[in-house]
């Protein structure tokens, strides 16, 4: 079995909280939604996942805020941040793990067997869990697939992941952990589940959001605390970085150690990219919600 590329996910599902409609259970099978739920026939829905530490979620209303873009990008009511806000502390009480993280899903509701819009009202399911920290460095690979960054759910953290898993799923098939998404120009996008950097000496690059890729919260962030310029870059020129890393909200700042072929150092972790990652823990502790 590859030792690069975590391929099952650890069960922690002992720790797991999901809300439903007012009620938590601990029971998986027992949180139940509709069958003609618009998020289960055509993926109608919009979601997010966030970290908890010990100082609780991070970035919450950052997340809400998200959630609320991408529900009216899709044309969904936009979602009840309070209720939101009492679920999640619903589905924490009591947790027994210290790094966790939770999962919002917010669908369009019971509607036809079909694209039409659903008839309502939404579902909101709320969970939360442990969760196992991500290591330093990553090996990604190039998917033969591209991103549409013109198309309708460009930039939305959509319940339609059919892409992203098949994407991740041949990431593992060639003993890495994470795919990379060119866009339709050629350029690179993003990661499966992640945003990534570019470091060209002092330089760091990472796409624009007209390439196509989500609005990382991280890589918001990122940029509000670091120099970054924004460019579009082809592959080539992309994997002829001095380092390259992926920010996203479970993973913060983690390393690139290997894109395809290309190897970027005998360290791991570049020097610019540690430089990253030890000023974006510095900065997240100092709050919850920067």
């Amino acid at each position: 079995m590859s030792t690069t590329a975590n391929t099952r996910a650890p069960d922690l599902t002992d720790q797991l909280r999901i809300w439903v409609d007012g009620t938590v259970y601990s029971d998986p099978s027992l949180a139940r939604v509709s069958a003609v739920d618009h998020g289960l026939v055509v993926g109608d829905g919009v979601f997010e996942a966030l970290k908890v530490t010990a100082d609780g979620p991070f970035t919450l209303q950052r997340h809400l805020d998200r959630l609320t873009r991408s529900s009216r990008a899709i044309g969904l009511p936009d979602p009840d941040h309070g209720l939101i806000r009492e679920a999640i502390a619903a589905v924490l009480e009591d947790r027994t793990f210290v790094d966790g993280k939770v999962r919002i899903t917010y669908t369009g509701g019971p509607g036809p067997l079909g694209s039409h819009a659903a008839f309502g009202p939404p579902t909101l399911v709320v969970a939360a869990d442990g969760r196992i920290l991500a290591r330093p460095s990553a090996a990604v690979v190039t998917t033969p697939w591209t991103r549409n960054e013109k198309g309708a759910l460009a930039g939305v953290k959509s319940t339609s992941y059919g892409e992203n898993v098949r994407s991740l799923a041949y990431a593992h098939e060639r003993d890495a952990s994470e795919a990379i998404l060119l866009n339709t120009a050629s350029h690179v996008c993003e990661v499966t589940g992640s945003n990534i950097f570019f470091v060209y000496g002092s330089e760091i690059i990472t796409p624009p959001l007209s390439a196509g890729p989500l609005a990382g919260i991280t890589r918001d962030l990122v940029l509000q605390w670091c120099d970054v310029t924004e460019a579009n870059l082809s592959l080539t020129e992309a994997q002829a970085a001095d380092e390259v890393f992926l920010t996203s909200s479970l993973r913060d700042v983690q390393a690139v150690h290997r894109w395809d072929e290309v190897q970027f150092s005998a360290d791991p972790v570049g020097p610019r990219t540690r430089q990253v990652a030890e000023l974006f823990a510095h900065r997240s502790a100092e709050t919850p919600e920067p």
